[in-house]
């Protein structure tokens, strides 16, 4: 319990100082969003309003903790919230890159998820 409680907080800190840095050239039509649900373990980073007569309405980033692991479903950051997540000292055991395919998971240096697990995968 104690890794879940520390997951979700470094995972609220870093959208917070990605939405922080994001806002300082804000959109006046555009409202950035987090959403965070401790109780079901998902984070949002998102964008929503109008723009020329348009819906906007974009995913930034949306991470979930499932099964022990940090799964970033979603990430449309720069460099990458994976590399925010290590650098903070999160085994690459412990984050699933989500947003590629399970064939693809086993060629990254990540955790690979097959069925309701993520497993770790090695490489030489």
């Amino acid at each position: 319990m104690e890794k879940l409680t520390h997951y979700q907080t470094l995972i609220k800190k870093i959208l917070t100082e990605y939405e922080k840095i994001s806002s300082q050239v804000p959109d006046p039509d555009i409202d950035e969003v987090l959403m965070f649900d401790d109780s079901r373990n998902q984070y949002l980073w998102f964008n929503v309003g109008w723009k020329n007569g348009r819906r906007v309405k974009a995913i930034s980033v949306y991470v979930r903790l499932k099964n022990n692991k940090i799964w970033i479903e979603e990430d449309w950051t720069e460099e990458g919230i994976a590399n925010e997540l290590l650098r903070e000292g999160v085994p690459k055991e412990d984050i699933v890159l989500a947003f590629h395919d399970p064939e693809t998971r086993q060629y990254t240096d990540f955790a690979i998820a097959k069925g309701h697990y993520a497993i770790t995968q090695t490489t030489n």
